[in-house]
């Protein structure tokens, strides 16, 4: 009962700040970006929240705490200090001031005025729209099953709350509901996440005693023949905290700071939330070790490591806790899909139709649009989510590398290096994604992560050496996303 209040007065209070987001929604500018007034506190949050979703708390912790055991939590700091600390102080900045200057609200804009490329962004929209919508039904699908054994409802019912919560305060609001609702979900994720910790560790004896006993038990459930390399577990880390310096859904929340002079404090308070949080979540996943022998099974006889954390946390902590945990898996969650959903309507509604079709469209028809987009594409995961296309599920797990791959090293070199040509990002994008969709399906979904690893590698030293041999940027373009110091200083 306890729980099923809990959450009543969660999803109340998400509609309720999407109604206040929309009054304070007038422009494609304000529903995208927040009109680029997001505090940094607020900014932090919502760059924590959209990392780190049902994905990571349900499967992926539990799947990699059981397999690495407390070397699991090299994700975590790698995850906080490359793919937070670092990605803000690198990468924020530049972002802020070059997104401004080109006056360009999305990563294909980006590319397209920064390249000066017309096809750039039909591409990457594309490639964007192929790809983020999958992986947001992935979340979807996590959320389903964890209602469906903590609230013994139905799988469809679960998923039906799920998008009719987020399609109102997202169509409503826009990114001030999301950029605000990510602050409160933020601060039940960090109250959640050591409340669990805290008595996980209590049921184990005590940490010094959990320390210990990990590593015992870890070799014996998980033999060293039979333990994943440490090649595997450097491409983990790779992936997780270099990945999101490509993502649009991360990148976007550079774009909306409210001026340059807070980053740092942003990138600080980023680095803490998610450490907090990634810790949180891979020493709960290595802890299965002490309360469990074996993961759970599915009926083919497969391990279920979806199903080991949420087992766990229903079986050893109270049931006031788990209603918490219950909010801050799906505060995680919402606020990933929000942002994922965004994107992928902005990849249509402003770089497709706005950018091509009607590019004279007013402001408040493309607000219009955006709005009905994000209602579509939250349908359309819905469908994904709830019937198991092959092809989806393929799709699912190529995202992140695909995405990555194809945009981090144009992205990152459209920031600091005025060499870069148009040719050379077309061959880097074509690399990136070709590399992860080729390697994937040579080694296997196993070791999707090298995949994806060497997809954002390999396009790093493709532009640079297609730069050379093909036509230099126009000078004038240049000179506008640099600002003064086009000839001068870097920015």
């Amino acid at each position: 009962m306890f729980s099923i209040i809990l959450l009543c007065v969660f999803f109340a209070f998400m509609i309720g700040v999407g109604v206040w987001g929309m009054r304070r929604t007038s422009s494609l500018n304000d529903f995208f970006l927040g009109g680029r007034s997001i505090g940094p506190w607020v900014s932090a949050v919502a760059y924590g929240t959209t990392y780190f979703s049902a994905v990571l708390f349900i499967g992926f912790a539990g799947k990699l705490g059981w397999a690495y055991g407390l070397d699991a939590l090299w994700i975590a700091g790698g995850n906080a200090v490359f793919g937070s600390l670092a990605a803000w102080l690198v990468l924020g900045r530049r972002t802020r001031r070059m997104t401004k200057n080109l006056d360009v609200m999305t990563m294909p804009e980006f590319l397209q005025e920064r390249y000066d490329g017309k096809y750039l962004k039909i591409i990457s929209a594309l490639i964007i729209f192929v790809f983020l919508i999958p992986y947001s039904a992935s979340v979807f699908k996590g959320l389903g099953y964890l209602f469906e054994a903590n609230f013994h409802i139905s799988y469809d019912t679960a998923l039906l709350i799920m998008i009719g919560i987020t399609g109102l305060y997202l169509v409503l609001g826009g990114y001030f509901a999301i950029a605000f609702t990510d602050f409160i979900q933020g601060i039940i994720m960090v109250g959640g996440s050591i409340l669990m910790v805290c008595l996980l560790v209590q049921k184990g004896g005590g940490l010094t005693e959990v320390l210990a006993t990990i590593p015992v038990r870890h070799a014996l459930h998980v033999p060293a023949a039979k333990q994943p390399g440490t090649l595997l577990l450097c491409a983990l880390v790779f992936m997780t905290s270099f990945g999101v310096w490509g993502l649009p859904q991360m990148v976007q929340k550079f774009y909306a700071i409210k001026n340059e002079s807070l980053i740092t404090k942003a990138a600080l308070a980023t680095c803490l939330f998610a450490l907090i949080i990634g810790f949180a979540a891979y020493f709960t996943g290595s802890m299965t070790h002490l309360f469990y022998d074996a993961p759970p099974m599915t009926s083919s006889g497969a391990p279920d490591f979806d199903r080991l954390i949420p087992d766990m946390l229903k079986t050893y902590l109270p049931e006031a806790l788990m209603a918490v945990i219950l909010v801050l898996v799906l505060s995680a969650s919402m606020s990933t899909l929000s942002s994922l959903v965004l994107v992928s309507a902005s990849a249509v509604a402003i770089d497709l139709y706005k950018g091509h079709i009607n590019p004279g469209v007013s402001s408040r028809k493309s607000v219009a649009l955006i709005r009905i987009l994000s209602a579509l594409f939250i349908v359309f995961s819905f469908v994904i989510a709830r019937y198991d296309f092959d092809i989806i599920i393929t799709l699912m797990s190529l995202s992140w590398g695909a995405v990555a791959g194809a945009f981090m090293a144009p992205y990152i070199y459209g920031l600091f290096w005025k060499g870069a040509t148009k040719a050379a990002v077309k061959a880097g994008m074509a690399v990136g994604l070709g590399t992860n969709i080729v390697l994937f399906f040579v080694l296997g979904p196993a070791k999707s992560p090298i995949a994806a690893s060497a997809a954002m590698i390999l396009p790093f030293a493709v532009i640079p050496l297609v730069s050379l041999f093909t036509r230099p940027p126009r000078q004038d373009i240049i000179a506008q996303a640099f600002g003064r110091n086009a000839t001068g200083r870097a920015l």
